[in-house]
């Protein structure tokens, strides 16, 4: 008889149920919500989740839930199959045979979503103090935003959080662990989310039933000060705001009011952030009126003052002084005839749909703590799925609120997972070395595999979201100049090429180092000094280091002979000046290429130390018996002479350039390749460049290229360069 009675009460449970689901949905729609409870009924029959929930139960109550939320049928088909996945054989094509391909879609997705419910889990369950807490906060985040990552229709995570608000009220009744984990799960990942998509119902009841279960004594002390029953702080708001209403409309002002009672969890999270007792709260009841014009916010600023008594000190007029993030509205506070406060927040829809769309959004500072700057795609596309939810009613083409939906899927990024289901975010497009590069540079530079889901793949592989990646390395070594090629698309974000260029740089710089102490070392060897401190005369050769010696010596910008006279102290005669190229083809006398300040018609030589070039700024050096030699400003061999001998320094600035060319030295770095300067070669022909000098070398897979060429110019000079930078297996291209 017992049984008979609980059958009777299951049946009528599940038709209030189905009666709730169907609400708004048209006759065909609803037998389809119909034949979906059937099957739910048949596939899930008496079994359980992990909870101890009927899933049966657990699919009515979500998908009444879901119906709530005004969501389509689909949805609300998906809601009550959620677990069809696990119970139903050839689901998907089942479901798309009996339901149509989007509710077989979003039953999909909602089985993808509970892949993650292990990450979700050990978010929470992380944490403590100190950088503990910002790790957990930071994983939080990434969750959040993997989670609308990881489905195509938004209406999955929609469904996701009616199903764990079913699975918290269900908790109710029975305390323990897992009743707390799912509270602190809720509070760090899924409330959050739901603030920030607007679903403020669902939100808040997530708050409160997960602060009950977390802080049971003291959601029962601040519900005890409350003094006063949920239904009865209700009915005080609606009698508020009738009061409201008619005097707006008693003085011809359009207005929109509503409010709601504070919830319990709002209250707490403000003592606790503002460190204020229960009695400082002053927006445990609150009204909101919204009007069209700036003057009528004003004009029903009066109207509450007038009915109300302020309290001293709790006005604040964001209109005339919006906050950082552009945040408009009036609020007050105002003592009731009972004796407790009211909070009244007063703006126009502009400056409501922006506080709820735009870079004012509630959650930015909720959850922040502060004002967050404005601007990311991600916020962006946040506010879009924001709005998309409050036009659904405004919609009446069910199908075109689903592509709406579609088209601010987050696609820019995706989410793939370390060995220890670590979150780790990448651009669209990050290859499995990127991945390594972005847990650490050293990994990165190491890494010679990689295992993308328990299988070996190459390291140029795409990743897609929801990867599990874990990097197979050296326990030393260094990068490859591959890496760096475009075409083999080993890398596809900025940072990981930006570790790789620094790091063939610093070994460039290293072999520089050797090659220069070599010469440096033998140059004092021969000269008798081989005590001499170094340091002491880079500084006489106006260099700051010695390292800065042995890199100048071996890229040729010092001589040896410059080092000899530093090492006497600059009592012997300067050497002659490096040689000066000179161009049969014109006359050096009267050069109009170059002006010497007060002399005219005065032999000028341009010096090959430096090889200046129009609009390089220039300096002349009256040399012994060769005329000025013009040097750039910032030559070194400059530097050293007129240091020395400052009296024959002369000013000098470019002339008439008409078709003059100039020698320039250009230095490209390069992975080595068949054909690499004989492409080269082809872009500088084709441009007309005249090349007067090569000199290459390869070692260890890389080439070193060094030209000299004619050009007119820097603006001939930048297109070289860009025209060498476009070369493949080209790594830099400059001008020495």
């Amino acid at each position: 008889m017992v049984s008979v009675v609980h059958s009777l009460q299951r049946a009528s449970g599940e038709a209030d149920a189905l009666s709730q689901l169907c609400l708004g949905l048209s006759a065909p729609a609803a037998a389809r919500a119909a034949e979906a409870l059937a099957l739910a009924r048949e596939a899930y029959g008496d079994k359980l989740l992990g909870t101890g929930e009927s899933i049966l139960q657990h699919a009515l109550g979500m998908a009444v839930i879901v119906a709530s939320l005004d969501l389509d049928a689909d949805a609300r088909i998906a809601a009550l199959l959620f677990a069809a996945s696990d119970h139903v054989k050839d689901c998907n094509e089942r479901l798309k045979v009996g339901f149509g391909d989007t509710a077989a879609g979003l039953v999909a997705g909602l089985y993808r979503l509970g892949k993650l419910r292990p990450l979700t889990r050990a978010a929470a369950g992380g944490g403590g103090t100190g950088e503990g807490v910002a790790e957990v906060k930071a994983q939080a985040e990434i969750l959040r935003k993997m989670l609308l990552a990881m489905v195509d229709d938004i209406r999955v995570v929609l469904l996701r959080l009616a199903s764990r608000v079913q699975t918290l009220r269900f908790l109710n009744n029975a305390p323990g662990v897992q009743r707390e984990e799912m509270a602190r799960e809720s509070l760090l990942i899924y409330a959050p989310l739901a603030n920030r998509l607007g679903i403020w119902h669902v939100k808040w009841e997530l708050e409160d039933l997960a602060f009950r279960y977390l802080e049971p004594e003291t959601y029962k002390r601040i519900a005890t000060m409350l003094d006063e029953k949920r239904s009865e702080r209700a009915s005080f708001i609606d009698g508020a705001v009738a009061r409201l209403k008619a005097e707006m409309a008693a003085v011809g002002v359009r207005a929109e009011v509503y409010g709601r009672p504070k919830h319990i969890f709002s209250i707490w999270n403000k003592m606790r952030g503002k460190d204020i007792e229960f009695s400082e709260v002053y927006d445990v009841r609150a009204v909101r009126i919204i009007v069209d014009e700036v003057k009528d916010c004003y004009t029903a600023l009066g109207i509450v003052h007038h009915l109300w008594q302020p309290i001293h000190g709790e006005f604040d007029d964001y209109i005339s002084h919006p906050k950082g993030n552009f945040y408009r509205s009036l609020h007050t506070a105002v003592e009731a005839e009972d004796g407790r406060a009211l909070e009244v927040q007063i703006r126009t829809r502009e400056m409501h749909d922006h506080a709820e769309l735009g870079v004012a959004a509630h959650w930015r500072y909720k959850e922040s703590g502060s004002s967050v700057k404005a601007g990311g795609a991600y916020e962006d596309k946040i506010s879009w799925l924001r709005q998309l939810l409050s036009w659904r009613d405004e919609i009446a083409d069910s199908a075109e609120w689903v592509q709406q939906f579609k088209r601010a899927a987050l696609d820019d990024t995706i989410y793939v997972l370390t060995p220890q289901d670590k979150v780790i975010d990448l651009p669209r497009g990050a290859t499995a070395l990127d991945f390594a590069y972005r847990l650490h540079t050293d990994l990165g530079h190491r890494c010679r595999g990689a295992k993308i889901d328990g299988h070996m793949a190459s390291l140029n592989t795409p990743l897609k979201n929801g990867q599990r990646v874990e990097i197979v390395a050296l326990k030393s070594g260094g990068p490859s100049r591959d890496w760096l090629n475009p075409a083999q698309g080993y890398l596809a974000t900025h940072r990981a090429r930006s570790k790789v260029k620094q790091w063939f740089a610093a070994q460039d710089e290293a072999e520089l180092l050797t090659q220069g102490r070599s010469l440096v070392t033998r140059e004092l060897q021969r000269e008798g000094q081989s005590q001499a401190n170094v340091d002491e005369l880079a500084v006489k050769l106006g260099l700051k280091s010695a390292e800065a010696l042995y890199l100048a010596a071996a890229r040729g910008e010092v001589g040896m002979r410059a080092i000899d006279v530093a090492l006497r102290g600059g009592a012997e005669p300067l050497p002659p000046e490096p040689e000066i190229h000179t161009r049969k083809s014109q006359s050096r006398a009267g050069d109009s290429r170059i002006l010497v300040v007060g002399v005219d018609k005065l032999l000028t030589q341009v010096g090959t130390c430096c090889k200046p070039m129009p609009p390089d700024a220039i300096t002349g050096f009256v040399t012994r018996g060769k005329g000025i030699s013009i040097h750039r400003v910032d030559c070194v061999n400059f530097r050293n002479m007129a240091a020395r001998n400052p009296e024959r320094v002369i000013s000098a600035e470019w002339g008439a350039q008409s078709d003059a060319v100039y020698p320039v030295d250009l230095v490209v770095d390069a992975t080595d390749r068949q054909g690499l300067l004989r492409d080269i070669s082809d872009i500088l022909s084709r441009e007309k460049i005249n090349v007067t000098a090569v000199r290459t070398q390869s070692r260890g897979g890389a080439a070193y290229m060094s030209f000299t060429v004619e050009l007119s110019g820097t603006t001939a000079l930048q297109k070289a360069l860009t025209l060498l930078r476009e070369v493949p297996g080209v790594i830099s291209a400059r001008r020495r």
